[in-house]
């Protein structure tokens, strides 16, 4: 008779049929693609065929041809000349520089005058005579050369001609000496690369260093650099040659920022307004010339140079203004001034340079509320540390329950500096169109930019007046009302918001719902924020915290009841099951329960989440409730730990509402599973608690009818798994017997539990129960381990130290050689699990 395989082994082995037709495919495509290759017209010196394939299984009939290859240049690489002239020059320019430093002191002053002059005049010379010749790699070599020979000149001169001479004075003469001198040559010799460069490099160090040799102030010493930085930027704009204006680049980038920062330097250092007026004009003759180099530079730099421009300017004014300034307005000062800077919309300058003096704006206003925000952050987090002390007594004042590390007198200016802002942002969310309008020359602001601009007022509305509120140090109940009333009216703007931003805008842009929709989800993070910062505050008096966790319960509830939007509903109900699960906890605090004795009173919070997911059923909202009520669990499940009695009675509770929740079909695949391992972890709790010698008596009166169930079960659906059918009565008796036998110092109980493992084992075996044979075979795996245990260690003592490690090896050694045959095997052990029930 033929044998018929069952389907289920049938299908794999059609699986394992296709996967190795699959591969044998891929192969012969492969080799293939490689033969039309290999037909292609190929290059005259090149071979006829190339390395075939790797792992086409099989040779071809030819032999094969090596690689091909390239035919050789000519003439030697570019590459290679470019290094020999490199390396020769270097050679020539050490024996220029050891003839110098080493040689000098054995010629006379007319032979070293001689011969320094007569090398420099032919390193000078001959790039003409090699460029006539159309040798331009080497004429730059020996124009590299010559700029050395003459940086070499003017140490001989000095040193020679005038050793007395001041080093800082003589180097600027030679430095603007030097730059003469390679410009002319630069031009003259307009095919040579270097001499431009160099001569721009020279141009660096004259008024740099004429200032410092002068023993000039700072002030003075800025104007040098800061006119090089001009000079600089004349030379990038209209220089010739990319490597002339990438120096004069350089040199401008370098060379204005030190100018702009001595200027700013000077100027927060001034004593007065007087003196901050000279700092003031270097950095505002510093923004006309940004300007004025914007005004003509390519777009990206038009942009940078906008942005100098700004800054400098604001840093000007500011300068001047904050020198007359308290000591804690400063930072408002220099806001003000960034902000008038915004007037550049009306200003008819290019649309890059207007940009950048935008982004000056927007750069001055970013770091003021980098000032201002650590305030507002230690007014929230503050109340942290009330944390410790609960119910310790409401403080004298809102400074009181926020600590003592703040200097809320320097800080007076903050509040100012959040609500300049948010005014400016609230105002052009509320006037949009009218701000495009102006905008247009320089910008166009989209939705995002109008959404981001109302999130940004909102929240900094809502910093300025809880900064201002602790800067002035309100009573502590006017803190706390406070507070309340922000949440409520962010909860509201976050409903207000989301109803809108879920339909259209009027005119059908959705411009209006994508700022709203912003508006919304900052103003639900604020009041989230907000809620557990008023939390934190509360904890200072008792009274103070059932009406704020009271009142933020009824809030977040009600807002999850009025949105419609999802997320935001989702977040209110899941912070009001959290504010709740608090509130039970205050409760318990107050009737001065121990932290077990007030585990099962925090089981009431998740017994309503429970009901509120039948109520909701297939609502979105209803999984996030239940999840946070599950978390609720977990905390009282902590609770509970030191003391095993209230435990078993939490893990009880908590196994009645898992399932409860399990009733509902979409819940009871993961609820009746849960409620099961609770039931069951109850009953070892209780048990051991109870100091129960005997499981058995317990746990059999459990088992059997749970048995009788699952083969009822069973019968009524033969599909349906042995793991719900037999496995929580099962493991109801196995598990803690298992535990009391590896304890137990008699052979009884662990014969016993043996026999009962083995014939479950050999049930499930024979049945193809897989929840019988795994049960079965690991507690009587686990059982003899134990009864074996102390033979093994006996027989371990008495084997020499070395032959564990040995036989471990050769194990592995075995394993490695049938490594293929071991994982058929396991891949057999699996499919025959897997078909069981």
């Amino acid at each position: 008779m033929e044998h018929v395989p069952p389907p289920a082994e049938e299908l794999a082995l059609l699986d394992r049929e296709l996967a190795q037709l699959d591969a044998r495919r891929a192969q012969l495509l492969t080799r293939r693609a490689w033969l039309v290759s290999a037909l292609q017209p190929q290059a005259p010196n090149a071979a006829r065929w190339s390395t075939p394939p790797v792992g086409h299984g099989w040779a071809p009939g030819q032999p094969w041809g090596s690689a091909p290859r390239a035919a050789k240049p000519s003439g030697p690489p570019r590459s290679a000349q470019n290094v020999l002239l490199t390396l020769g020059g270097l050679l020539l320019t050490v024996a220029a520089v050891a003839f110098t430093l080493v040689s000098w002191g054995s010629m006379g002053i007319g032979g070293r005058s001689a011969v320094l002059a007569l090398v420099t005049l032919a390193a000078l010379a001959a790039p003409v005579v090699l460029l006539r010749r159309k040798l331009a790699a080497t004429a730059e070599a020996l124009a590299a050369l010559a700029l050395v020979l003459t940086l070499l000149d003017a140490y001989a001169v000095h040193a020679v001609a005038a050793p007395d001479a001041d080093g800082l004075t003589f180097t600027a003469v030679a430095s603007a000496v030097l730059a003469a001198l390679w410009t002319a040559y630069g031009l003259a010799l307009g095919k040579l690369h270097l001499p431009l460069p160099a001569a721009v490099f020279f141009v660096q160090w004259p008024l740099l260093l004429g200032a410092w040799a002068a023993g000039a102030p700072a002030i003075v010493v800025g104007w040098a650099l800061l006119a090089t930085a001009v000079l600089d930027g004349a030379i990038a704009l209209w220089g010739k040659g990319p490597g002339v204006r990438v120096t004069a680049g350089i040199g401008l980038a370098v060379m204005g920022s030190a100018a702009l920062l001595t200027g700013l330097g000077e100027s927060l250092t001034a004593d007065g307004p007087l003196g901050a007026v000279l700092p003031g004009a270097l950095l505002l003759t510093a923004a006309v010339a940004a300007l004025a180099g914007a005004w003509r530079a390519p777009n990206g730099y038009a942009q940078l140079g906008g942005v100098v421009a700004g800054l400098a300017a604001a840093a000007a004014v500011g300068g001047v203004l904050r020198a007359a300034a308290p000591g804690t307005w400063h930072v408002p000062v220099y806001l003000l001034c960034g902000l008038a800077l915004l007037s550049v919309v009306r200003a008819p300058l290019p649309r890059s340079a207007g940009r950048g003096v935008l982004a000056a704006a927007g750069a001055v206003v970013a770091g003021a509320l980098v000032w201002a925000l650590p305030p507002v952050a230690a007014v929230l987090l503050g109340p942290v540390e009330l944390v410790a002390e609960v119910w310790a007594g409401a403080p004298d004042g809102f400074r009181g329950a926020l600590g003592e590390s703040m200097r809320w007198s320097e800080s007076a200016a903050a509040p100012v500096v959040l609500a300049v802002v948010a005014g400016l942002l609230g105002a052009a969310y509320r006037w949009w169109p009218s701000l495009v309008r102006v905008a247009a020359p320089l910008v166009s602001p989209g939705a995002a930019a109008r959404g981001a601009a109302g999130a940004g007022a909102l929240a900094l509305g809502w910093g300025a007046l809880l900064l201002a509120a602790a800067t002035l140090g309100v009573p502590y109940p006017v803190a706390v009302a406070l507070e309340m009333v922000l949440v409520a009216g962010l909860l509201l703007v976050a409903v207000r918001g989301a109803e809108r931003g879920t339909g259209a805008s009027a005119d059908g842009t959705g411009s209006a719902a994508g700022g709203r929709s912003a508006v919304a989800v900052t103003a639900l993070v604020a009041a989230v924020g907000g809620a557990v910062s008023v939390g934190l505050l509360s904890l200072a008096a008792e009274a103070a915290t059932y009406a704020v966790f009271g009142a933020l319960v009824v809030l977040f509830a009600g807002a999850a009841l009025r949105t419609r939007a999802v997320v935001e509903q989702a977040v209110c109900a899941v912070a009001a099951v959290v504010w709740g699960t608090v509130l039970t906890g205050c409760a318990a605090r107050s009737l001065e329960l121990a932290p077990h004795e007030a585990a099962p009173l925090l089981l009431v919070v998740p017994a309503v989440t429970v009901l509120l997911g039948a109520r909701l059923r297939l609502h979105p909202v209803a999984l996030p409730v239940e999840l946070t009520g599950a978390l609720g669990a977990l905390v009282a499940v902590g609770l509970a730990v030191p003391d095993a009695p209230f435990l078993a009675l939490v893990l009880a509770l908590c196994g009645v509402l898992a399932a409860g929740a399990a009733v509902r079909p979409e819940r009871r695949p993961a609820a009746g599973y849960v409620a099961a391992v609770l039931f069951v972890a109850a009953t070892w709790v209780r048990l051991a608690a109870s100091e129960v010698s005997a499981p058995e008596a317990y746990t059999l009166p459990v088992t059997v009818p749970a048995l009788v169930v699952g083969v009822l079960r069973r019968r009524k659906d033969p599909e349906a798994s042995s793991w719900t059918a037999y496995g929580p009565g099962l493991a109801a008796t196995l598990l803690p017997s298992l535990a009391v036998a590896w304890t137990d110092p008699d052979w009884l109980r662990p014969l016993l539990l043996g026999v009962a493992a083995l014939v479950i084992t050999l049930l499930g075996a024979k049945y193809r129960l897989q929840a019988l044979l795994l049960l079965g075979g690991a507690v009587l795996a686990l059982d003899t381990l134990h009864e074996l245990a102390p033979y093994v260690v006996q027989v371990a003592g008495a084997l020499p130290r070395w032959l564990p490690p040995a036989l471990a090896g050769l194990l592995l050694l075995a394993v490695g050689a049938t490594y293929e045959q071991r994982l058929r095997d396991a891949r057999k052990l699996k499919d025959l699990l897997g078909r069981m029930r």
